[in-house]
């Protein structure tokens, strides 16, 4: 697949009127901290197969930025982009997902006790896991975009959370899950927080995406001190693949 990143179409005047950095997520990361995860061409980029769903352009209104990421997206492979409502006529859309974003004001964060950092070994329980709750996307390859933490219970894991999208002075917690076995007990909550005080030893700030159904798990991150930013809007889409020939 291309992997060279080449001068974006998007003009210096857009480049400098670019939004808060929490507004531009993907192309933050894949282009600053995560640019060692990421394949770029031109206008787009994209994590590596196995990592992530999302993908960047550096303008969506521009057809060029959605030709390059034809180039690096396999027909029939969904991706995600964030904030873009409409998609160009050879592509379609898959679902689109209301959410929310909400950074860390007052969280006391905390190291764990029992949290263990999970590795490549625990990926198969950690797909399991995502499969059963559901928190959002998780690919066999997701557990490298940074650090993740599980709490066990009889050996098994019981719950778990993690660093997703990182971008300068940020970084998202995602995959927070407990096992329905096993909710009740704050586990999310201590892995939430163990992740939080990781991230803000490095400097970052700590910030969440969630669906706007939701409703639960904003309530728990409001009630212990994440604060909605704002909006946000999560559209999955593909190009959908070319028939094969027969006989």
């Amino acid at each position: 697949m291309p992997s060279g990143l080449h001068p974006p179409h998007h003009s210096e005047q857009n480049a400098a009127a670019r939004p808060h950095v929490l507004d531009d997520l993907a192309w933050a990361a894949l282009t600053g901290p995560h640019r060692h995860l990421a394949e770029l061409l031109g206008g787009a980029a994209r994590y590596q197969p196995g990592m992530s769903p999302f993908v960047a352009l550096a303008d969506a209104e521009d057809p060029r930025a959605w030709k390059d990421l034809a180039q690096l997206v396999e027909p029939g492979v969904t991706i995600a982009v964030i904030g873009t409502a409409a998609v160009p006529g050879d592509w379609e859309i898959v679902n689109s997902i209301h959410g929310v974003q909400l950074v860390d004001e007052t969280l006391r964060a905390a190291s764990e006790p029992e949290a263990v950092r999970l590795g490549p070994a625990d990926v198969p329980e950690m797909l399991d896991l995502v499969a059963r709750t559901r928190p959002g996307p998780f690919q066999s390859r997701t557990i490298e975009l940074g650090a993740y933490y599980g709490i066990r219970r009889g050996g098994r894991l019981a719950a778990m959370a993690g660093e997703r999208l990182r971008v300068p002075g940020w970084t998202e917690i995602s995959a927070v899950c407990t096992d329905p076995d096993h909710r009740g007990h704050g586990l999310a909550t201590r892995l939430l927080r163990h992740t939080a005080a990781g991230i803000r030893d490095r400097g970052d700030t700590p910030f969440l995406q969630a669906a706007e159904t939701n409703t639960g798990a904003i309530g728990l991150y409001e009630s212990i001190g994440f604060t909605v930013r704002r909006r946000i809007l999560f559209t999955f889409a593909r190009i959908p693949e070319t028939a094969q020939p027969t006989g």
